[in-house]
């Protein structure tokens, strides 16, 4: 692997080397896995030396957790940037989705280490992972709660505002999630179309749920 362009200069900032070293380890974790991945790899592919990534991070497994949280913050930003005050909720619900979408597809090292390594690799990664997966969830849930709170629906069924919206919310991020690991495997569709899909599959469901249509178990 190259090393990232003017990487060896003496005088960059502590910040800049710093985020060179992390786009190094999220390019390296992302495609070799968290195990397979040196720090020798890391500190190449920065253009650093070994001595300087280990001053800077202590160990492999703080390098590692550094990633995890700048990618989740990223991610998550992402979503929230997008989705903007006074729109409806469906419209809302709509941006936040098309966004996680063009983030995973645009960097997807890092949607590999939140997705596959992180989770897969014990604590405390996994708890890393899960603080981002909670955000995503309770962010979900609020614009759900709206949604509901436009149509009427909390009236005519007060569980919409508690349990159902939470377990709704927890769904929709599940499916995106698996969306997105098929939709970054495959490469078959863009960001905007499986978007589309999971709001065709979510909305439609979800605005019937509003109206006080239900699915009789019997």
């Amino acid at each position: 692997m190259g090393a990232v362009k003017g990487a060896r200069s003496k005088r960059m900032p502590r910040a800049v080397r710093e985020r060179q070293m992390m786009d190094a380890a999220v390019r390296t974790f992302g495609q070799r896995g968290y195990r397979a991945a040196s720090m020798d790899e890391i500190a190449e592919l920065a253009g650093v030396s070994k001595p300087l990534v280990y001053l800077y991070l202590n160990s492999k497994e703080e390098l590692f957790t550094a990633c995890i949280r700048r990618e989740a913050a990223a991610l998550l930003a992402s979503v929230q940037e997008a989705t903007e005050p006074g729109l409806s909720a469906d419209r809302q619900l709509w941006a936040g989705l098309t966004a996680f979408f063009t983030h995973t597809a645009e960097n997807p090292d890092g949607w590999a280490v939140l997705h596959r390594q992180a989770r897969t690799h014990g604590e405390p990664f996994a708890r890393e992972a899960g603080a981002m997966r909670n955000e995503i969830v309770d962010y979900v849930a609020s614009l759900i709660a709206a949604a509901a709170q436009e149509a009427g629906a909390v009236r005519r069924e007060p569980e919409l505002a508690g349990r159902d919206v939470a377990a709704l919310a927890q769904a929709l991020v599940g499916a995106a999630e698996s969306l997105a690991e098929w939709m970054n495997d495959t490469g078959a569709v863009s960001a905007k179309e499986t978007a589309a899909t999971l709001m065709n599959f979510s909305w439609v469901g979800l605005g019937d749920l509003m109206t006080g249509a239900r699915w009789p178990p019997r």
